[in-house]
């Protein structure tokens, strides 16, 4: 594979969502790998906070995932600093609940746009590139909502198994490509996302904060929260050169809560 001369043979990885939690743990564990990072998110405040680690092998640029146009700019000033993207790590995403009789349309949107519509937008940005190189790595970071199904969040689950869908379908349409693309399904993970739903539940029944936080960890055989450097592990070693023969899979990290 032809390596642009900017990178010094380290690979691109962009990574979205990656200010916070399961994204700033890959983006980390991805610039220890040897690889130049960018992050993509719209918080630029907590993009700012990451790069200022590691600001030679760290970049951040803004854009919303489910809008064509921002990331299509994104990936332009990405790719002048560090060359063509080579592995992306589709991690941007948010979670709302609702009763299923009482989710209006809008939800419904807001959960489809940033999980599924954004993991779609972003692969076809990036995949002309890993075509032309014939190499990349496509990770999807979906959900045990995207394998089984949870109450009360049904457009967070539809939309996660749309990405899984959408990871098995591409997989084989790419298989002779030299591009993989798989999937990472964590569980409940100690991320800004689990830590609102914990207040959200606060807030909407009598149960403290750590009675909600029980039952969270209750799903999880090993009684416990998942921790976003768990996650990193398996999405780097998806991406990288020995994963080669491992596409169109969904990887749980759950603890055995989904077997």
């Amino acid at each position: 594979m032809n390596m642009d001369s900017r990178t010094n043979g380290r690979r691109h990885a962009l990574v979205t969502g990656g200010g916070t939690g399961i994204g700033a743990a890959v983006a980390r564990r991805l610039a220890a790998d040897g690889m130049h990072v960018t992050v993509l998110g719209r918080r630029r405040e907590k993009l700012a906070a990451l790069v200022a680690e590691d600001p030679a092998h760290l970049h951040a640029v803004a854009a919303d995932v489910s809008d064509a146009a921002q990331v299509a700019a994104a990936l332009a000033e990405a790719t002048r600093r560090f060359g063509a993207v080579q592995v992306l790590v589709n991690n941007a995403g948010a979670a709302e609940s609702a009763p299923f009789l009482k989710m209006d349309a809008s939800l419904w949107r807001r959960m489809l746009d940033v999980n599924l519509t954004g993991t779609m937008v972003c692969t076809q940005a990036v995949l002309p590139g890993m075509l032309e190189s014939g190499w990349g790595r496509v990770v999807n970071v979906a959900s045990t909502a995207g394998q089984v199904g949870y109450a009360y969040v049904s457009a967070y689950c539809a939309a996660k198994h749309g990405v899984i869908g959408l990871t098995r379908a591409l997989a084989l349409e790419l298989a002779t490509k030299g591009v993989t693309v798989n999937a990472v399904c964590p569980g409940y993970t100690e991320t800004d996302i689990v830590r609102e739903s914990i207040e959200r539940v606060v807030a909407k029944t009598d149960r403290t904060a750590e009675q909600a936080r029980a039952e969270f960890v209750k799903s999880n055989p090993q009684g416990r929260l998942v921790q976003p450097l768990e996650v990193a592990d398996a999405v780097a070693w998806l991406c990288g050169e020995r994963a080669g023969a491992v596409t169109g899979q969904s990887v749980s990290v759950s603890g055995g809560e989904v077997t």
